[in-house]
């Protein structure tokens, strides 16, 4: 297998096949992430992905989803990935989903025409890294759109029958800030329909730039207890039947839940937390983690 650079996917992912499509990501502007700082954006060719194709094959020709890694694939225009996915089909004949990472910005390039192509196509399964949908923590997180161009771009999505998953991130609007951010971002993904919400704890690494906002007093960041609060919030106002999950390392407890079913039990298990836990050790957790892979 061909694979350069950092290769990342989502836990939820782990059973897919993994197949290099790009490498580095096209915006790598987001104050909170250094995953890609040190490279560029590229392109595998068709070649290699053909010879990686046929391994899989060799090793699981009855396959059934397939993760393309890289930042953004979907950063590619619709006739750049066309032949890559058509090309799925010549080794994987079972394969019924192809998945990726993507962006707001990502799905602006494509009209729903072309949306619709790639659905029959077999691409499903868009990791949305949205984080927020509170406009000043968008700003904020430097991630070059607004909660408008996530409500405009994902009702593309919906139209073209793409599954897609959101990433919501707590204490990325800083101190005193998440209760607004849970509001408000409750609110716009409430008038989406993604099909399961990941939740990430903000950790701040030394190589970003909001680390650097952090250490010049700039960013004042969300104490530990706080981002529960805010969870609890999102949780109480999102207003659509979905999955959300809490489980990754940057959480300090892990948590799941199916809304709205489950809506009280997770909101009392969050306070159950709080209660059990200072903030002294779920700060000292925090501090443990050198990386969230």
């Amino acid at each position: 297998m061909h694979f350069t650079g950092r290769t990342w996917r989502p836990p939820y992912e782990a059973d897919s096949c993994i197949i290099e499509l790009t490498s580095g990501c096209t915006w790598n502007k987001c104050n909170f992430c250094s995953l890609y700082k040190q490279e560029a954006f590229g392109l595998t060719t068709l070649e290699k992905f053909e010879v990686d194709l046929q391994e899989i094959k060799s090793l699981q020709p009855n396959a059934r989803r397939l993760f393309l890694t890289g930042a953004n694939p979907f950063a590619l225009s619709y006739e750049t990935l066309k032949p890559y996915v058509l090309t799925v089909r010549d080794y994987l004949i079972k394969c019924q989903h192809i998945a990726m990472f993507a962006s707001i910005r990502d799905i602006k390039n494509k009209d729903v025409w072309q949306l619709k192509k790639l659905r029959a196509m077999g691409v499903n399964g868009l990791s949305i890294g949205v984080e927020s949908g509170d406009d000043t923590t968008l700003a904020l997180a430097g991630k070059g759109y607004t909660s408008y161009d996530i409500l405009e771009q994902c009702r593309k999505l919906e139209e073209a029958n793409i599954e897609y998953y959101f990433v919501y991130m707590t204490g990325l609007a800083g101190k005193n800030n998440g209760y607004r951010n849970a509001i408000n971002s409750a609110r716009l993904f409430s008038q989406l329909n993604p099909y399961f919400i990941s939740i990430d704890a903000l950790t701040l690494f030394s190589d970003t730039k909001l680390y650097t906002m952090a250490q010049e007093g700039i960013f004042i960041p969300a104490g530990e207890h706080e981002r529960l609060k805010e969870l609890q919030v999102f949780i109480q106002n999102l207003k659509i039947r979905m999955h959300l999950f809490a489980n990754s390392n940057s959480n300090f407890y892990p948590i799941a839940a199916y809304l709205p079913k489950e809506r009280e039990y997770v909101i009392s298990e969050i306070e159950q937390i709080m209660e059990t836990f200072t903030e002294e050790e779920m700060l000292s957790y925090r501090d443990g983690l050198k990386s969230l892979g």
